[in-house]
């Protein structure tokens, strides 16, 4: 029976998906390239009606897929934590570690990442500069840590073999 339903569930997204390329598709041959904006933002026009079904078709394929995601990982989440007796630590440990990081990239971001040229170009505060700064050093911690990483198992095999 499971089975069943998510072979009817992947053919009506499918169908779902192909109507919305469809409708996209249609969009964008119909519409004059300098005056795709204004054709999506006038109610009247015909192209701007298959703009709006595949928009808001795209938005619920989307909204389904975060929901599977987030539903699908609970589910495994629970599962393991409830087989396996040391996971949940594991699990904890690793969220106060990104937390942590996530604190750390924000006190070291300085409000200064972004010129002010860009800040007023844009409409943008202090506050957002100081995010995006600390989106950067948050990504440049990761990417030292990941090669970090890749390089101790890398060394500790051939450290362990010459024992």
């Amino acid at each position: 029976m499971k089975e069943k339903t998510d072979k009817i569930l992947t053919l009506v997204l499918l169908g779902l998906s192909i109507v919305a390329s469809i409708l996209a598709v249609l969009f964008a041959l119909g519409s004059d390239p300098k005056h795709i904006m204004q054709g999506i933002t006038e109610l009247g026009n015909s192209n701007s009606v298959a703009f709006d079904i595949a928009f808001w078709m795209l938005v619920i394929l989307i909204g389904v897929a975060l929901c599977a995601i987030v539903v699908f990982l609970c589910k495994k989440l629970f599962a393991r934590f409830r087989e396996e007796k040391g996971y949940l630590k594991k699990f904890l440990i690793l969220v106060i570690v990104i937390v942590a990081l996530l604190v750390v990239s924000f006190l070291l971001a300085n409000g200064n990442d972004v010129s002010a040229a860009l800040l007023d170009k844009h409409g943008l505060s202090v506050g957002a500069s100081k995010l995006i700064g600390a989106a950067c050093i948050l990504v440049y911690i990761i990417v030292i840590g990941a090669a970090l990483s890749i390089l101790v198992t890398e060394v500790m095999p051939k450290s362990n073999k010459k024992k």
